[in-house]
This record gives C-alpha cells, structure tokens and sequence, in this order.
C-alpha cells in the first residue's frame, strides 16, 4: 500500500527535495520527481549536480532514452508516458499526481506559503480517502507532528 510524508514548513522545496533524493539513493531507492513545470525540473537538476562537492546523485529528465536505467527521475509533465520507477514519488507541484497508487511512498514536500499550503492540504485529504498511511514532518525542526 502506498503511504505518504508530508515536510511542512519547507523554506526551501528544492533544496529540501535534494537532500532526502540523496539519502534515497544512497539507501539504493529508485524516485521520480513530479515537477510543477520545465523550469523547476531544470532548477532541480542544476542542483543534483551541485548539491554536495563530491557526490553525485544520478539523475535524468523523464524524456531521456536513461530513465528506465536511472535511479532519480526529474519530470514536469509526462504526457501520457507512466514513470519507469514505483518505489518513491517526489511530489513538487500543487497538483494531485496521476498514477499515485503505483508507488509505495509519496512525498510531499510543502512550502510556508498559504498558497501552498492549501493544496497540500486538499491532497492529504484525498490520501486519507483513499486510505494511504500519512505521516507529517516539520521540516524546519526536523521533527514528526
């Protein structure tokens, strides 16, 4: 059953989402990351590429010939395509992700904007309906609510 982790109070969603994509790869997890739009994806991958001197965090865009190969997968929008990997979903955007129940965890990662609060909220809404374990994280003091 897929269950889902919401980090509330997140200053920064990129940087935050660089962190645990590393220590899912380091734990051999494979992730796909649902972008809200080109330029995020393309932020987020500059950043893999720079987050820790020293380490590298394989990573593609969902479009490339590599993705069923590569363990992070980086995606704005996937056009009827389905993501190669169901072990972990990184949800980025303030929509609900198609295709949520393929995957055995999804994490939310939710700003400190009411802006993006709201939709965070109405998802954790819909993942209590469909019966998904939730659990919450403050992201700022690293701690479970």
């Amino acid at each position: 059953m897929t269950q889902a982790h919401f980090y509330h109070n997140t200053a920064d969603r990129l940087a935050l989402a660089c962190e645990l994509l590393g220590n899912a790869h380091q734990h051999g997890r494979k992730a796909a990351v649902l972008c809200p739009d080109a330029d995020v994806a393309h932020r987020l991958d500059r950043l893999l590429w720079t987050a820790a001197p020293g380490s590298f965090i394989p990573h593609v865009q969902a479009n490339s010939p590599l993705a069923s190969e590569t363990p992070i997968i980086i995606g704005a929008s996937l056009s009827g395509q389905t993501w190669p990997h169901t072990d972990i979903l990184f949800n980025l955007s303030d929509t609900l992700p198609t295709e949520v129940g393929r995957f055995r965890l999804v994490i939310e990662i939710v700003g400190v904007s009411e802006a993006e609060r709201q939709p965070a909220r109405a998802r954790w809404v819909h993942y209590k309906h469909l019966q998904f374990p939730l659990k919450a994280f403050d992201s700022e003091r690293r701690a479970a609510l």
